[in-house]
Formats: C-alpha cells, sequence, structure tokens
C-alpha cells in the first residue's frame, strides 16, 4: 500500500469551506476544526491543504494561530508539513478515528480538566503498585531524582527534567505496561504546560517535598500512605497547572503572583 506521500495531491481550491471561528482559545479552535473536517471523511490522505494565509482568513484567525494548530497536528502525525511544497493530510478518517485521545493535545478547557482529573487517579494508582513492587534499585534511583530536585529548586529545567525522570522511575516500578502506556499519553498531552507550570523556587520546593513524602512511603511499604501523598501531590499539581492554563488563555479571574 502506498504512503500518503505518493498519494498525487489534490487542489487546494477544491478544500471544503470553512466557517470563521468562535472567540475561543484560537490554536485549540483551528485544531478542533480542522480534527472535525480530517475524521469527516471530506477529504482523502494526501489531500493538500489550504496555505496558512488562506486557513487564517477563512477562518478569521491570525496567521501564527494556523501555524501552531498545524504544528500540533503535525507532532500528532495527523498531517504532513513537506518544505517547499505544502500540508498534507496524512490519514482517511478510519485511520484518524483511534487517535481520539491524543486530540486531547488540542485541548479547550473541559478536555483538560479531564486529563488531569484521569492522570490524577492514575498516578494514584500507579503509586499503590510500585509500594508492591518496587525493587532496591528503584528506590535508590527515585531518592537519587528527589535529590536532584532538591538541589535544583533554584534552576527550574533542571528541576523539570528530574521531576520527570521520578515519575518515569515510579512507572517502571510499578510494573504495568498499560498502565505505563496510559500516564505517558498524558504526559505527552500536557507535557508543554506541566513543563512551564512550575514557576519558582517555592513552588519547586513543595513539589519536591511531596515527592520525598510519596518515597518514604514506598520505602515503607504502606500503599495507603503512598496514595494519600500522591493524591495530594496531584492536588498541587494540578491546582498550578489549571491556573496556569487559565492565565495563559487569558482568563480575567486569575492573575500571575
Amino acid at each position: 500500500m502506498s504512503s500518503p506521500a505518493h498519494v498525487a495531491p489534490e487542489e487546494t481550491d477544491a478544500f471544503p469551506s470553512l466557517a470563521q471561528l468562535d472567540s475561543v482559545s484560537p490554536v485549540s479552535a483551528v485544531a478542533n476544526r480542522l480534527l472535525d473536517l480530517f475524521t469527516s471523511g471530506g477529504i482523502r490522505p494526501g489531500t493538500r491543504l489550504p496555505a496558512e494565509r488562506a486557513l487564517a482568513s477563512s477562518l478569521g484567525v491570525g496567521r501564527s494561530a494556523v501555524r501552531e494548530a498545524m504544528a500540533a497536528l503535525e507532532i500528532l502525525g495527523l498531517v504532513d508539513v513537506r518544505a517547499g511544497s505544502g500540508t498534507y493530510l496524512r490519514n482517511g478518517a478510519s485511520d484518524l478515528l483511534p487517535n481520539t485521545m491524543a486530540w486531547g493535545l488540542l485541548i479547550s478547557s473541559q478536555p483538560t480538566k479531564e486529563l488531569l482529573e484521569l492522570r490524577c487517579g492514575l498516578e494514584i494508582f500507579a503509586a499503590r503498585l510500585a509500594t508492591e513492587r518496587a525493587s532496591v534499585a528503584d528506590l535508590e534511583e527515585l531518592e537519587r531524582e528527589v535529590d536532584a530536585m532538591e538541589a535544583s529548586v533554584t534552576d527550574l529545567h533542571a528541576f523539570v527534567r528530574a521531576d520527570r525522570s521520578y515519575h518515569r522511575r515510579m512507572l517502571a516500578a510499578a510494573g504495568n505496561s498499560v498502565l505505563t502506556g496510559q500516564i505517558n499519553t498524558i504526559h505527552s498531552l500536557l507535557r508543554v504546560w506541566m513543563e512551564r507550570a512550575v514557576e519558582d523556587s517555592e513552588q519547586a520546593r513543595v513539589a519536591a517535598l511531596e515527592h520525598r513524602t510519596i518515597l518514604e512511603a514506598l520505602r515503607q511499604q504502606d500503599p495507603d500512605a503512598a496514595a494519600s501523598a500522591m493524591a495530594v501531590h496531584m492536588d498541587t499539581a494540578t491546582a498550578r497547572l489549571s491556573a496556569f492554563l487559565a492565565i495563559e488563555a487569558g482568563d480575567p479571574r486569575v492573575q500571575r503572583a
């Protein structure tokens, strides 16, 4: 079966017309409008999409919103951006439908809230499993990551790297590949925002302490304590991320500290 790259591109003037968007987050709105179109079966794989300027004009948004939406769609593997040629739909509707969860990246506030809720429940379950299954090597690695977090509260880039490594090791200790896949998918969808949500050293110190509390519960092999500690951490992280997203969306009720 030939790849989309070998499908003759169709003329973009045959691309369906698009109504202007409502006044919501432009990037999310553009991406979701295009996703609706892609899954409707109205265009075929290999179809060349209209140019950035044309899409921006028909949707009533700035070109930067179209550019960012296309970048997100490319990351998800839904479109193929070819330098000097244009942007092409990679798959048909039947191939796109199984990726519904991944489209949470193109989020409005409600799907974001639901992703955060799902992440919370899965991370708590992972902490319970890790309590029962963590090896000495797992605990030693988690200790190193917590030490790294505590040592880098004034270097937020290093802090985020250690935080990410801690959660990866926790998942490895939990020993459930399906659970790991689900959490990793959610992390990939939220990663851009998660890595920017810790904004100062005080927030980093709080997060580091929460991670150490979880580790101590694992050492004590106390699944209830581990679950409770992870729940506290998830509540803090979710509140911080939700506030950050509200600021990014321009919610007048939320202001930076």
